[in-house]
């Protein structure tokens, strides 16, 4: 005990002699303010109290929950001296610590760390509301109305043994306005994807917030927590068991979630960055070094590239602009999809990957879930706000459900994840770049059809993406030749990897430092997009009414931020004519895999947000003005009467007139009340 209150000396000499290297009082300072700031808590960094009591900093680590109540009442009487009033006004205060000398992985967690000091780093998957604690309990005993006020250190509320005035050992009531009480939630964490052992499953740990860092992190939000490790008893029926859960009592919590979680970059990786962005063959290194294993798909290697390094987010006034970018593979079996979004999702700094047939609306997005033994609801987050500020990479999307595939649409553009049950009212971050692949419809890609047809993916998913390729397995003998030369020699070298210009550690710390450029635009590279939008748009007026829109705003965007991730590339400033040609470039090959009309082979971008190209949509408008028409005259159309009018006006077959009809009686456009008659749905 002596010792113990010691440390309370101890610490009141740390605040008063610990000073900076600028000979600043760092905590002295810290307390004087905690008024003007409306703080409860006074932050110490652990390496401070190392430097200056080594011998005090061990105790702390090894007992916390004996000495941090003591360094609370120094703080507390340090701010007493300097502002009484604000100290009678808060009743407490807390010394929260940080920046421990090693952190303990959650997975690491065992005996040996039960009542010591630890600090963990995970992701928050679970939080329950935020519900009142109480630490000092006021009981009116029924008999002769006496207050008995106890001091609650335990798991359970205690109630008095007895009366001190009465002898009454039964009847006392809590009385809630006389006891005190502190904010209290509980939030499971998780260990974050890229830290995960493959084949293992992720573990949690269940932490205690208490007081002023209550609500300070939500689902999604990637944070580094101190506390002490204590145990959670497991109730059987026959008692409690020998086997506990392990429980943490956060002392501090530090949020890096919201924003990008950068990796620890010295100075000399930052020259050697500096020296790789100024070789002018950059960008080709870079692009052999995505997924070198695959064979060739140079093009689609580069989206990836782009998408890896990602735009410029834009928040505006009145909203928010994304710059992350989200790319579509669609293609034949055996094509190398799988393996790019594996790549992908090792290489991004923050990255997941999930199929489409194992994920639902929830494990996408978000959850309320009811708790185990309290009934309460709790929020859940899912894979899309678990990789805000990464990638997200969700293979098979052809086999997701339908209800599961439209959860996403609001985190695709939006970026964001919003959920409404169980009385949680929630919007959570999800600022994600997506890659994703598909498998047509029928197996293989039929190129006399358009993505519409040849996927089971709703127009509106598919409008969302910046660019969409498609791969295709078409046999070519002397490319067959280098592919297998290539795959046979990856299975000779087996063990030895492909050299790359750079390995994907490198690359990781490449993308993360470039996150901290913003490159802007110059007026060259605005007037290079400008001509090239006006120019599209112009050759689509020129054609009249019926001509295919080659391109719209959201693909102007696109452009934007694809040429802001090509300047990332190569870590500049500025974005400039090269860049924007060549993401040009890129966009137009995009936009001929999956944007052409097959009937009259021009770009038509109506393929990607109607599902229907402007040439069908024109044609459909034809046979359903003359059913209007004769719809009004005699009640009913008959198909003979349809098809003869269609012949003799527009020269349409009877062949083309019976497919024309069938695409609108599928949308529910027009119906037949009767074989060979035909009406508009009104």
């Amino acid at each position: 005990m002596a010792r113990l209150i010691q440390s309370e000396e101890a610490f009141t000499r740390f605040i008063e002699g610990f000073r900076t290297k600028e000979d600043e009082v760092k905590y002295e300072k810290a307390l004087s303010e905690m008024a003007v700031k409306g703080r409860k808590s006074i932050v110490v960094d652990f390496r401070d109290l190392y430097a200056f009591d080594a011998e005090l900093a061990r105790f702390v680590l090894s007992n916390p929950e004996d000495y941090l109540p003591y360094f609370d009442i120094a703080a507390f009487s340090k701010l007493r001296m300097r502002d009484p009033e604000y100290a009678d006004q808060i009743r407490r205060t807390h010394v929260r610590l940080r920046s421990l000398p090693t952190e303990t992985l959650l997975r690491k967690i065992g005996a040996e760390h039960i009542g010591r000091l630890v600090m963990v780093s995970g992701i928050i998957v679970r939080a329950t509301a935020v519900q009142p604690f109480i630490t000092k309990a006021a009981f009116r005993c029924s008999s002769c109305s006496e207050t008995i006020l106890l001091d609650q250190t335990d798991q359970f509320l205690r109630t008095p043994k007895k009366c001190d005035s009465c002898d009454s050992r039964r009847g006392f009531e809590l009385i809630p306005k006389e006891s005190v009480f502190i904010n209290s939630q509980r939030v499971t964490i998780q260990e974050r994807p890229e830290e995960l052992p493959p084949g293992h499953l992720p573990r949690q740990v269940n932490v205690e917030i208490k007081d002023d860092i209550v609500d300070v992190a939500r689902p999604g939000d990637r944070v580094n927590i101190t506390g002490s490790i204590g145990l959670l008893r497991k109730q059987g029926r026959g008692g409690t068991l020998r086997v506990f859960d392990f429980a943490l009592e956060a002392n501090n919590i530090d949020v890096s979630g919201r924003e990008m979680e950068l990796l620890e970059i010295t100075p000399e990786d930052e020259q050697q960055f500096r020296e790789l962005a100024s070789d002018p063959w950059i960008h080709r290194r870079l692009l052999q070094s995505v997924a070198p294993s695959i064979y060739g798909l140079d093009v689609i290697k580069e989206a990836i590239m782009y998408l890896l390094f990602s735009g410029v987010s834009k928040e505006l006034p009145d909203l928010r602009i994304r710059g992350d970018i989200n790319v579509l593979l669609v293609g034949d079996p055996g094509t190398g999809k799988s393996q790019l979004l594996h790549y992908a999702s090792r290489t991004a700094p923050r990255g997941l990957l999930t199929t489409g047939r194992g994920s639902t609306a929830a494990g996408l997005t978000a959850a309320v879930v009811k708790e185990g033994g309290t009934g309460n609801f709790i929020l859940e987050a899912g894979a899309l706000v678990l990789g805000d500020k990464g990638v997200c990479c969700i293979d098979e999307m052809d086999k997701m459900r339908d209800e599961d595939r439209n959860a996403i649409h609001p985190a695709m553009e939006q970026q964001v994840v919003s959920i409404a049950k169980g009385g949680i009212v929630a919007t959570l971050n999800a600022r994600t770049s997506i890659l994703a692949a598909a498998n047509p419809t029928l197996g293989r890609y039929n190129p006399y059809q358009t993505i519409a047809q040849n996927m089971n993916l709703p127009i509106t998913i598919l409008s969302r993406f910046d660019l969409i390729f498609v791969l295709r397995d078409i046999p070519d003998p002397e490319r067959d030749a280098r592919m297998a030369e290539h795959i046979l020699g990856l299975h000779r070298a087996a063990g030895t990897p492909i050299s790359a210009p750079l390995d994907i550690e490198l690359m990781r710390k490449y993308i993360s430092y470039s996150k901290r450029i913003k490159p802007v635009m110059t007026e060259e590279v605005i007037t290079s997009f400008r001509d090239f939008f006006v120019k599209m748009r112009t050759a689509s007026a020129e054609g009249g009414e019926a001509s295919a829109i080659s391109i719209t705003a959201r693909q102007l965007e696109s452009l934007v931020r694809l040429a802001e991730a090509r300047a990332r590339v190569h870590l500049r400033e500025e974005v400039n004519v090269e860049d924007a040609e060549a993401v040009i470039a890129l966009m137009q090959r995009s936009l001929e895999q999956v944007g052409i009309d097959v009937t009259t082979g021009e770009i038509d971008i109506d393929i990607l947000y109607t599902g229907k190209p402007r040439s069908l949509q024109m044609q459909l408008q034809k046979v359903l003005g003359i059913i209007s028409e004769m719809e009004r005259i005699s009640g009913v159309v008959r198909d003979e009467d349809l098809f003869g009018t269609l012949m003799e006006d527009y020269g349409i077959s009877r062949a083309e007139a019976a497919r024309l009809i069938g695409v609108l009686m599928r949308d529910g456009t027009i119906y037949s009340p009767r074989p060979g008659h035909y009406k508009r749905t009104s």
